[in-house]
């Protein structure tokens, strides 16, 4: 199991959010645990010193493509970039330093898989740069897959099936559970087993993880083969229950 970071960008500002207070109807209810007065470039130089790959900046509505770039040029080929990402524009984010693109939205329009976006973003960047957002709430027993910042359900249901389709065509899955993120109040335990029962790709779960006992449960419900993102309870973030170094040292 690896330690994913990341960087979450909203309004050109590294923020943590609770991922379920998104809303365009409803800006005023948005929930933001923790705003930055460092760069975003801070951070990616940061997680660069310590070698960590794989992570991810994600763009949260407009107004982030300069941080989000700043990002990327201090940790050229070092994360990925989600937020936005099209067929028309994911090049120009692998040509500004990105290690691939992830896109949701894109490829579920009208709440289910578009097979004719996905064919043609695979044409332009090619499988082995395109990480697939499967984020995700829970509706009953099964986890929908979320598009938009997480505020409108797809038709799709993350299952054994689903996850081998999409896998044809992607490099990795990163899946928030969009329901406890931000919260620091666990993590999805069943989604997690799920996930290490089905996934045939690296995948990488967010949401919810509090301390260092999340991290070693991700790992066991996981069987070492999910990773790991931690958001506001870093202390980077303006946590408390577990240090940026604890995460390091763990992964390692």
């Amino acid at each position: 199991m690896k330690f994913r970071p990341c960087i979450d960008l909203h309004g050109g500002t590294v923020k943590q959010i609770v991922g379920s207070t998104l809303s365009d109807q409803s800006p005023d209810s948005l929930q933001t645990n923790f705003i930055a007065d460092k760069s975003s470039s801070w951070y990616a130089e940061l997680y660069k010193n310590d070698n960590l790959t794989g992570g991810h900046i994600i763009k949260l509505g407009p107004g982030n493509d300069e941080a989000a770039t700043e990002a990327l040029r201090a940790w050229p080929g070092g994360m990925q970039i989600g937020g936005g990402i099209t067929a028309e524009n994911a090049v120009q984010w692998l040509d500004r330093g990105a290690s691939h693109v992830i896109v949701t939205s894109y490829v579920f329009s009208g709440g289910v898989i578009d097979r004719s976006r996905l064919n043609k973003l695979v044409d332009r960047v090619g499988k082995k740069r395109l990480v697939l957002d499967l984020s995700c709430r829970r509706r009953g027993d099964n986890y929908f897959i979320v598009t938009d910042r997480w505020q409108n359900f797809t038709e799709v249901v993350i299952s054994g099936q689903v996850l081998d389709e999409l896998a044809e065509s992607c490099d990795e899955f990163l899946i928030h559970a969009a329901d406890v993120e931000g919260k620091c109040s666990g993590i999805e335990k069943v989604l997690v087993e799920k996930l290490a029962l089905w996934s045939p790709l690296p995948t990488t779960y967010a949401g919810g993880v509090r301390d260092k006992a999340d991290m070693e449960l991700v790992q066991t419900l996981g069987q070492g083969r999910i990773d790991v993102t931690i958001g506001s309870a870093l202390d980077i973030f303006g946590g408390s229950t577990i240090t940026y170094r604890e995460a390091v040292e763990f992964s390692k």
